[in-house]
């Protein structure tokens, strides 16, 4: 069966403060409530502790870091959840039972298989 990530861009909040306690209590609910599709995922601390790399010059180059993120934006990448379905209407209708897709958007994007 397919996977696909669904990405979740919304309001840049950290999920361990205890203001976030009614949020989390909706995701609890989604993850209960899609237990049967769901093959991972995580939330993902404030952009504020992101750190940027590039690499100047290519394979072997300079590693060049920033703190913070690439660019800044009205909403951030928050979480993700890896979702295993029949088809993309499935991980769409799934998708839109997260949290972040109420205020924010949710990316749902097909995940290459390898065959590894």
């Amino acid at each position: 069966m397919p996977q696909y990530a669904a990405l979740i861009y919304a309001s840049d909040v950290d999920p361990t403060r205890p203001e976030a306690a009614g949020m989390l209590k909706d995701y609890d609910e989604f993850g209960a409530g899609a237990a049967a599709v769901i093959r991972g995922g995580a939330a993902l601390y404030p952009t504020a502790t992101a750190t940027t790399v590039r690499v100047t010059g290519g394979k072997g180059g300079d590693i060049v870091t920033s703190d913070g993120p690439y660019a800044e934006t009205k909403e951030a990448l928050t979480g993700f959840y890896l979702l295993e379905c029949a088809d993309l209407d499935e991980a769409v209708k799934v998708a839109a039972q997260i949290p972040g897709a109420w205020d924010g958007a949710i990316e749902v994007r097909p995940v290459v298989d390898f065959g590894r």
